[in-house]
């Protein structure tokens, strides 16, 4: 993912329980205010969400997305890319979470959007930036009630 924006953030949880929110797709609902419905399209032997139809609302972005699951690098890392979208041209994205010690984890996000309008880079990445820092709160905070 080059073009890429990122952000970072401690978790008071251990990292399984993380991973556990993280890996739990249909979940994000639940905690994400972004994302306000989740469809399952498929899922790998081992159960895991290989595709899915997200609509997310995060301001600027508002689409109903298809996006495929990479689990090739779980637990370190869930990368996802855009397969179809209404408006968005290119969504890829990645969380890596790390254990700091055995109770907190370090999670990054990373998100790389592109529109099939013409916006000013510095807008998308603002945009992008917004939507890793809420998404990464509201994990937090999940996480660790």
């Amino acid at each position: 993912m080059s073009d890429n924006s990122a952000g970072s953030i401690s978790i008071d949880a251990p990292l399984a329980a993380v991973t556990a929110i993280l890996f739990d797709i249909e979940s994000y609902p639940t905690w994400s205010t972004s994302i306000k419905s989740v469809e399952v399209l498929s899922k790998d032997e081992q159960g895991r969400t290989v595709s899915a139809k997200l609509s997310i609302d995060a301001g600027m972005m508002r689409d109903r997305v298809s996006l495929d699951y990479d689990w090739s690098m779980a637990p370190g890392k869930l990368s996802f890319s855009l397969s179809d979208a209404d408006l968005l041209t290119g969504m890829d994205g990645a969380y890596i979470v790390e254990a700091e010690d055995s109770d907190t984890t370090k999670v990054t996000y990373e998100l790389a959007v592109s529109l099939s309008m013409p916006i000013p880079a510095m807008m998308r990445t603002k945009a992008e930036k917004t939507t890793i820092d809420q998404a990464l709160s509201q994990l937090k905070a999940f996480a660790e009630k």
